[in-house]
This record gives structure tokens, sequence and C-alpha cells, in this order.
């Protein structure tokens, strides 16, 4: 009886310190923990990973557990390194974002601002709809596994007990920052150019006929362009985001390792 009253015990915080990591980054990564996914399907569906990956992860969890207040310390450090998981994800799931704001301050649809599910927060028209598409390819790629199989391979990373480095993880953060803005500036690019090419043929137009307010009529033709280069141009920007995501996800669980 008082075997399994200690195994109950012990399993009981083992798996806390489970979930508690895992739980945090599942809240927080792109696709699994947006908002518009309800708090309660987020709930079980982090209880539900923690109970499957528990025997994988169980090696790593200390045997036998330390006393109650260094538990606490311990669940501590497990929710902060969940929360710099998940926000590396989420940093690199922006540059949607980024290039969706771009595209519509060059194709004038700036103002139309909306509310974006992903990020849950306003956002451009043509971000939260690359956002909303990025999320639809994460799942369909399979590319969600990757998240998980890093929430299994962070227990090599930061073992359980072990202090994480904050020097490290704020210089991830910041590479991850820097990494998300270039991919969605160069998402943008065509956008840009065309706005250059527009921008000066009207430049042009109006030393040619001072007379006619040219820029003011080039805003119908400046939305035209964009959304037909948006027709072409889709399927290769996704897929090059799809691919420097997959990138950025190496990159993160092999330099942190």
């Amino acid at each position: 009886m008082e075997t399994l009253e200690s195994f109950l015990v012990s399993g009981i915080f083992a798996f806390m310190l489970i979930f508690v990591r895992i739980g945090t980054a599942i809240t927080i990564m792109p696709g699994l923990g947006d908002s518009f996914v309800p708090r309660q399907v987020r709930l079980f569906l982090a209880l539900g990973l923690s109970l499957v990956l528990a025997p994988v992860v169980q090696p790593f969890v200390p045997n036998p557990l330390p006393a109650l207040a260094v538990i606490f310390s311990l669940i501590l450090m497990e929710f902060v390194i969940g929360l710099f998981i998940g926000t590396v994800a989420r940093i690199l799931m922006t540059a949607l974002d980024v290039a969706g704001m771009i595209i519509s301050m060059t194709s004038g649809l700036a103002n139309a601002q909306v509310f974006n599910p992903s990020l849950a927060s306003q956002g451009s028209i043509t971000g939260a709809f690359l956002s909303m598409t990025g999320v639809m390819l994460l799942f369909a790629t399979n590319l969600h596994h990757m998240l998980i199989y890093g929430l299994v391979e962070s227990y090599q990373m930061f073992p359980i007990g072990a202090v994480p480095d904050a020097g490290g993880m704020a210089q991830m953060i910041t590479k991850a920052v820097s990494a998300a803005f270039l991919i969605g500036f160069q998402l943008a690019v065509p956008f840009v150019m065309v706005a250059m090419l527009l921008y000066i043929g009207m430049g042009v137009l109006s030393r040619l006929m001072p007379q006619v307010q040219v820029f003011i009529l080039s805003l119908p033709i400046q939305i035209i362009l964009s959304m037909i280069t948006l027709f072409f141009v889709l399927s290769t920007m996704m897929l090059f985001w799809l691919t420097k995501f997959e990138e950025g996800m190496t990159f993160f669980l092999t330099s942190a390792g």
C-alpha cells in the first residue's frame, strides 16, 4: 500500500512537470494554440499530448522526485522553457503578418484593418489572409508534427532541473525576430517592385501632365495590379514560407541542442 501510494504521488508530480512544459508550449504554438481554437480544446489537446508523450519523456524526469519546494521551482522552470519553445514557433509564424502588412502598404490597402485570428489582434487584411493560409498549410503538410517533435527533443536540450540559459534564450529570440522580418520582406518583394514601377510611371506622367492628379487616379490601378500579382505569386510565396519555417525550426532544434 505504501509503495502504491508513493508511486501515485511521484507519478502525479511527474505528470505535472510534463504537462506544464507541453501545455504551455501548446497554448502558444501556431495552429494548435491560435485564439480561434477554444480554450477547452487547447486544454484537452495539451492533456492528451502530455499523456501520450509521458512514457517517451519519462526517462528525463528525475527519479526519485525532489522535495516539494524544489518541485515548485522545477515547475516554474518548465513553464519558462515551454513558453520559450512556443514563442519561437509563433515568431516564425509572424513572418506572414509582416509580409501582409508590407503588401497592404504597397497596394493601398493599409487602412483596411481587420481582426487577425491567428495573432488575436488587429492587422492588415492581406496579413490575416496569409496567416490563415499558413495555418492551413501547417496541418496540410504535417509540419505540426515537427512542433510536437520539438517538444520531445526539448528534454534533451533543456533537461529537467537544469537552469535555462537566459542569455542564450534572448539571443535565440533575437535571431528568430530578425529572421521573421527578413522572410516577411522577401515574401513581399514582388509587390514592392510592382509598386515601385507604378510610382515611377505615375511620377513621369505627373511631370508630363501636371494638371491631372495622377496619384489619386492610380490608386485603383495599384490595387488591381497588387491583386493580379498576388494571384500569380501566392503559391510560390507559401511554398517559400513553408521551406523557411521548416529550416527555422530545424535550426532552432539543432542550435538549442
